[in-house]
């Protein structure tokens, strides 16, 4: 049976098919691969935003002001429009508080102690029982279980029964304790609104105990009088896809609306997820739409690697194409053969590209950078998949087929003519379209530089992907690229003169062949220099990216932990916190800080104050953000700062005794040895002597120790008081006696208190403290017009301050993108507050140096009593790295840089090897004249070194200039958000050169493996 003649021609030619079958199966598998990496990707990184947000951003909270009547109602009501926003029913949880009720044996006391009741559905999935059992519904008793922390401070346990009146009416309630319960994580988000039922008590001008929790039956029964009733919507968002993100944002934004209309007036609805799911819909796209830049580079590289195996096919076959048409054949049956052909080769990539395409996947998520992230892929070939596929494979069949139905209409003799040295210049330098295409390209670039990313606004008023930014980098590769061609020519000229000079022959041979159809190697060379700049790109990219991470965690985090919360609390006093939190393992240095919004010179700035010799151990700042180093930074800050007064021992209690002029109140200025200062009220001053003993325990807190030793820093009054401090004495524990002993207190000289300007005594000179030195955001800066080295005054927090500037920063660690920032030493501040009679500032803040923060972080997670917010650097970093949203790009440039070398690697092989087929009698008379195996391999060397060489240094400098135009643009947060700081290109060259080296060595082994084939191919007699 006589095979078709399709058949039979392919077979005549199995080379430059074979190639043609490896670039379109490359081609389809690596972008059907990417196809389905972005959409699983985008899916991924939704998931994982979700299952990591926090338990606040994905509830949806209901409250309402309900009683006994109402409560059903609009329990129901809740429930179904929930349901119909979800789209199915979510959990609901609804928690109830009751009013205030009197503790036992308290009756008629002016500032009771008080008691609350509550309810919480699904309290026993939450929590666990210590003691006695979950109460129950029903009795004239009401059964109630209590938590551990609010039973440890009232002494309840499980079978206490008593009475308890409500303070409102009077009304009586007999409970009884069924159960003590402990909440399985206190500190979860879940209770943030529920501050008593995590720690069991608050303490204000009344201190409340509880909530005593009944069944939610019991509740509405007894104690729903009008009471505040929560609904918390917890829906289940595993199975959420990106397409679905915007409608239920939408529907769940509309809820309050639909209550209301529902007849629920008082219903106020809360949360943060339609923003969340606004904010991820907007990252999806953008990760998404970044994908698209590597699989237009890609789409370049293979439709050009195609064009060139094309054209190679169509020359070796157009002698073949002219006989065939001098013989009849016209014009479409030559079409059809040359596209009967492509389809062969074309059709069987197309249906074998999507079952690659999962395990190639599969491959790409072994690599450490993706499997770090716990992002677990696992697509499936589909009918789309399988639509891509079939669109890539028939796209690349016409690519195929063009050169041959182009040169169809040839004749022999045409042909024949055709044939020869050819021009030094393609048609497209020619019509200098390639200077077109770089304005284009240039165009796209400048676009994406304005607008940030590759997604823009679109004209309805909504967000899209801009073609033309998408398309800019690979516009300006293949731009660069083609410029590049016009080298080609001249470089080959100055190579023939160079080597025509020398007596070794192979050199003059290469260079005079190469000089003699520059263009032969001008495909060659544009498709290995396209294919390294990709590869460097993605290089560059990748690493550009992982530098990003780091830089960010380390902008916004500034120290290795950062602990925030309020300055003092019932368990850590003011001067406990700092005690507490040096002593957690792995801390090597510490600071307290003052960090809060401020206003200078009339603009809202970020006021951060730290210890400046700490500076070099805590603050993070990255090199290019400022001229000064931090350590420059660390010895400018200090300016004048105030004297002390340290007082011995371990005192508990402080005697003041001063006089005054006048009567006016007065504050004393304490501070401990880690530098937390605090003002202690002293009253109102009486005219003439005064006599204040201070308890100095509450300071401590009941949980926290004071870091002795304590200084006086000084005494404030009012300007007219005229205060002097006539002496001091601390009591008589832990304070040496004239002996050495303990004794029963003593007086601590006071001699070097001196009377400065506002009513102040201080322990320093009796003058003003000259101008504080500060660091600024160059924007603020620029603002106040003020260079470094220079002194201004400027409205600082509501009054005119003297400044130094001693640096400036791009951007002040801890601040929002775009916010302005002032960085002071924390002494030299609170000195020039206490010399201006201001209030000491409190620590906001406390920054430490770790080596390792896991420990620290679990301490502070088992005392949430202490109310500790804690930014860990390292937890950051790993959070941001992990981020499959901002970190999308990484795998679509593995695969793009894997296929971009496959491209290469096969480009060359292709056409050295036609290239030096075509050379067979060339070779032979070479061999003839006595040419050897060296001299031979010499010649192709230099040749194939022109090409190689000129490609690599080419694509190299192309990948640095457009990465540095593009990469920084692309680089992006998982928000979807520009980064704070700035990106910075980053080429990481060891890995560039191990790359470079490895490709080098490949193309030299297949010029070799040539060189010597060739070498063993007939000679001229054989012939």
């Amino acid at each position: 049976m006589r095979a078709p003649l399709v058949v039979k021609r392919a077979l005549d030619e199995p080379l430059l098919l074979l190639a043609a079958l490896g670039s379109i199966l490359l081609a389809t598998t690596t972008l059907v691969a990417l196809t389905m990496y972005a959409s699983s990707i985008a899916g991924a990184g939704v998931r994982r935003a979700l299952e990591t947000a926090s338990y606040r951003q994905t509830t949806t909270t209901i409250s309402a002001q309900v009683d006994a009547r109402t409560f059903p109602a609009y329990d129901r009501m809740v429930r179904d429009e929930l349901a119909a926003a979800f789209g199915a029913p979510p959990g609901v949880t609804t928690s109830l508080r009751s009013d205030s009720y009197v503790m036992p044996g308290q009756d008629g006391e002016e500032l009771p102690e008080l008691l609350r009741f509550g309810s919480h559905d699904g309290l026993d999935r939450h929590a666990r029982l210590v003691e006695g059992t979950w109460p129950r519904t029903g009795g004239q008793v009401v059964e109630a279980a209590i938590s551990e922390r609010a039973a440890e401070a009232t002494g309840f346990e499980a079978g206490r029964e008593f009475v308890t009146k409500a303070r409102l009416d009077g009304s009586a309630v007999r409970v009884r304790v069924v159960g003590v319960f402990r909440l399985d994580d206190p500190v979860s988000g879940r209770w943030a609104g529920e501050e008593l039922l995590s720690r069991g008590v608050e303490r204000g001008e009344y201190t409340t105990y509880g909530p005593l929790m009944v069944t939610q039956e019991t509740f509405a029964a007894r104690f729903a009088t009008g009471v505040r009733a929560v609904w918390a919507a917890e829906p289940d968002l595993g199975a959420l896809t990106p397409e679905r993100l915007g409608p239920l944002a939408q529907a769940v934004g509309r809820v309050g609306e639909r209550l209301a209309a529902a007849g629920c007036v008082n219903c106020l609805t809360a949360g943060e997820l339609p923003a969340l799911l606004t904010q991820l819909g907007t990252a999806s796209l953008v990760a998404r739409s970044t994908m698209l830049i590597p699989v237009l580079q890609l789409l370049l590289l293979a439709g050009y690697a195609l064009m060139l195996t094309a054209r190679l096919l169509a020359d070796h076959r157009r002698m073949e194409v002219a006989l065939l048409r001098s013989r009849g054949a016209g014009a479409a049956r030559l079409a059809a053969l040359a596209g009967s052909e492509a389809l062969l080769v074309a059709v069987p990539c197309a249906v074998v590209a999507p079952l690659l395409g999962p395990p190639l996947l599969a491959l790409v998520g072994l690599l450490p950078w993706i499997r770090s992230s716990g992002v677990r892929l696992a697509p499936v070939a589909d009918a789309g998949t399988f639509l891509v596929s079939f669109g890539v494979a028939l796209a690349a069949a016409v690519l195929l087929a063009l050169p041959a139905v182009a040169g169809a209409r040839r004749t022999y003799v045409e042909e024949q003519s055709a044939r020869g040295r050819g021009g030094r210049r393609g048609l497209i330098q020619g019509a200098g379209a390639d200077l077109a295409l770089l304005a284009v390209a240039g165009l796209a670039i400048w676009q994406l530089q304005r607008y940030g990313g590759p997604v823009t606004a679109t004209a309805a008023g909504g967000l899209g992907i801009d073609p033309l930014i998408i398309s800019g980098p690979a516009l300006a590769l293949l731009a660069g690229g083609l410029l590049g061609l016009r080298l080609v020519p001249r470089v080959s000229r100055l190579a023939e003169r160079l080597t025509s000079r020398r007596p070794t022959l192979a050199p003059a041979l290469g260079a005079w062949q190469v000089s003699r159809r520059p263009l032969k190697y001008a495909g060659p060379a544009l498709l290995l220099t396209l294919a390294v700049a990709i590869g460097v790109i993605s290089m560059a990219t990748t690493s550009t990216w992982q530098d990003s991470q780091r830089d960010q965690a380390d902008h916004q985090a500034a120290a290795d932990l950062r602990l925030s919360g309020p300055s003092e609390g019932p368990e850590l006093g003011a001067l406990g916190r700092g005690t507490a939190f040096t002593a957690l393992p792995g801390v090597t240095a510490a600071s307290p800080a003052f960090r809060a919004p401020t206003e200078v010179g009339g603009q809202s700035a970020l006021l951060l104050a730290l210890d400046a010799g700490r500076l070099p151990e805590l603050f993070r700042l990255r090199r290019d953000l400022s001229e000064l180093t931090v350590a420059q930074l660390s010895a400018a800050l200090p300016g004048d700062r105030a004297g002390r007064l340290e007082l011995p021992g371990r005192p508990r209690t402080l005697t003041v005794r001063a006089e005054s002029r006048a009567a006016a109140p007065a504050r004393l200025v304490l501070s401990d040895a880690l530098g937390v200062w605090r003002d202690l009220p002293l009253g109102e001053l009486r005219l003439g002597g005064n006599r204040i003993e201070l308890d100095l325990t509450p300071l401590a807190g009941r949980a926290g120790t004071i870091a002795y030793p304590l200084s006086v820093r000084g005494l404030v009054a009012g300007d007219e008081s005229g205060l002097r401090l006539t002496g001091l004495s601390v009591d008589g524990r832990d304070v040496p006696g004239a002996d050495g002993q303990d004794g029963d207190g003593r007086d601590v000289p006071v001699t070097g208190a001196v009377a400065l300007p506002h009513g102040v005594v201080g322990f320093g000179p009796a003058r003003e403290p000259r101008s504080l030195p500060v660091v600024l955001t160059s924007g603020l800066a620029a603002t106040l017009k003020l260079n470094p080295g220079q002194e201004g005054s400027v409205r600082f927090a509501g009054r005119v301050v003297r400044i130094e500037v001693v640096g400036l920063v791009a951007s002040m660690p801890t601040s929002a993108p775009d916010q302005q920032g002032v960085l002071a030493d924390w002494e030299t501040l609170q000195a020039y507050e206490l010399a201006a009679a201001q209030p000491s500032r409190a620590a906001t803040e406390w920054w430490l140096a770790t080596t390792g923060s896991a420990a620290a972080r679990e301490i502070l997670r088992s005392n949430p009593q202490w109310d500790v917010t804690a930014v860990d650097r390292r937890e950051l970093a790993a959070t941001l790295r992990d981020d499959p949203l901002a970190g999308a790009l990484q795998g679509g440039l593995t695969l793009g840089f894997a296929a971009a070398l496959g491209f290469a690697v096969l480009g060359f092989l292709v056409n050295a090897v036609v290239a030096a087929r075509e050379r067979r009698a060339e070779f032979a008379v070479l061999r003839a004249l006595g040419a050897g195996s060296r001299q031979l391999f010499g010649m192709l060397a230099t040749e194939q070194a022109f090409v190689i060489g000129l490609s690599l240094a080419a694509g190299t400098g192309l990948a640095v200039v457009v990465g540095n135009l593009v990469v920084p643009r692309i680089v992006l947060t998982g928000q979807a958000s520009a980064v704070t700081p700035g990106v910075l290109f980053h080429v990481p060259w060891a890995s560039v050169a191990a790359m470079l080296a490895l490709v080098t060595l490949v193309l030299v082994a297949i010029v070799a493996g040539l060189a010597r084939r060739m070498w063993r191919g007939r000679t001229l007699e054989e012939r």
